[in-house]
């Protein structure tokens, strides 16, 4: 198959994919749908191609005794930021995202985890590039979105060859314009996230440097408002709405293919970047419990960025989960999917 370069205009749809991201991505909630009869509406913040999406494919919005309206955002902060100001019952993110939300103070709450391989979390390098190892990163420019879990993934893949980050030029660049760095040799290598990762290796712009498998926590997250778990009808309907979040993950690691087809139509992916994307990383996440490694791994997180001086002070990760859907879940620390295959 002939494989075209896509330039970055092209990618610029792909910042609505940013469930790991940081940055100043404003929220974008217009044309809100509803799912559902009853009473009671849940709020569900969303992103594109996420969990509506997934849901819908896997037929897991069916038979609803409760509605739910979905707004979409651009990406976790703001949507978080809903969340902390009670517009937003619960919505998904990544794993940074909750870090700053509970630096900043917000009021908010992890109330579900799933982990999944970090190969699509990997610092890049020119196809030609004659960087070879991460140790001869040293003095080298990277692009990175600022704040972002790729910010941390670099980090700590730098650590792990023996460099710290002041050993390197940072470029903090979002995606669209990382890319354009990237593939007109403005930078040296790039620290970014599926499917971003997927679309580089399909279109032959670059290869990979170094993952963060065994290096980040693969984590992501449901995060839910204080308000909302006070709520007992509406703490129900968000265990029932995590119950149906975990059947579609395993529906997708059953159907990799079919879930590709509809999240390339979801979000324009090309659909060979999307299914490459699910089999590296999508499909690989399971439903874990939020227990004390989790909090002992976001707290280092948090750490870092604070002695980085890019969160205030110091964060207690801890005072900002709760446990109560935690039963019948395997350890944070489970060893993710790995998708084969046939």
């Amino acid at each position: 198959m002939r494989r075209h370069l896509v330039p970055a205009a092209l990618l610029l749809p792909l910042t609505l994919l940013l469930a790991a991201c940081g940055g100043n991505s404003a929220a974008d909630t217009a044309g809100a749908r509803t799912d559902g009869k009853g009473s009671l509406t849940l709020n569900v913040g969303d992103q594109k191609g996420g969990s509506e999406a997934v849901l819908r494919a896997a037929g897991e919005l069916e038979s609803l005794n409760y509605k739910i309206k979905w707004s979409t955002f651009t990406s976790g902060p703001p949507l978080l930021e809903a969340v902390n100001a009670k517009a937003v019952d619960i919505g998904g993110v990544g794993n940074t995202p909750p870090v700053f939300a509970a630096g900043a103070g917000s009021r908010v709450s992890v109330v579900a985890a799933w982990h999944g391989t970090s190969k699509g979390e990997a610092i890049l390098v020119p196809k030609d590039s004659s960087l070879r190892k991460p140790e001869e990163l040293k003095g080298r420019s990277i692009a990175v979105a600022q704040g972002s879990s790729a910010h941390f993934q670099l980090i700590a893949s730098l650590k792990k060859a023996g460099l710290k980050l002041s050993d390197v030029k940072v470029k903090y660049l979002q995606p669209a314009d990382a890319l354009a760095a990237f593939t007109g040799g403005k930078v040296d290598a790039w620290a970014v996230w599926d499917p971003y990762t997927s679309q580089v290796l399909d279109t032959k712009q670059g290869r990979i440097l170094t993952d963060g498998d065994g290096v980040v926590n693969g984590l992501s997250f449901q995060v839910a408002a204080p308000s909302a778990l006070k709520d007992t009808k509406r703490a129900a309907a968000i265990k029932d709405y995590l119950e149906r979040l975990r059947r579609a993950q395993d529906w997708v690691y059953r159907h990799p293919d079919a879930w590709a087809k509809v999240w390339a139509k979801d979000t324009g992916l090309p659909y060979e970047v999307a299914l490459a994307s699910v089999k590296r990383t999508n499909a690989s996440r399971i439903a874990v419990a939020v227990d004390k490694p989790l909090i002992a791994s976001e707290q280092q997180i948090a750490d870092t960025f604070t002695e980085l001086k890019l969160i205030p002070g110091k964060v207690d990760f801890a005072a900002f989960v709760d446990t109560r859907f935690n039963d019948g879940l395997p350890p944070s620390t489970t060893t993710p999917r790995v998708y084969k295959d046939s």
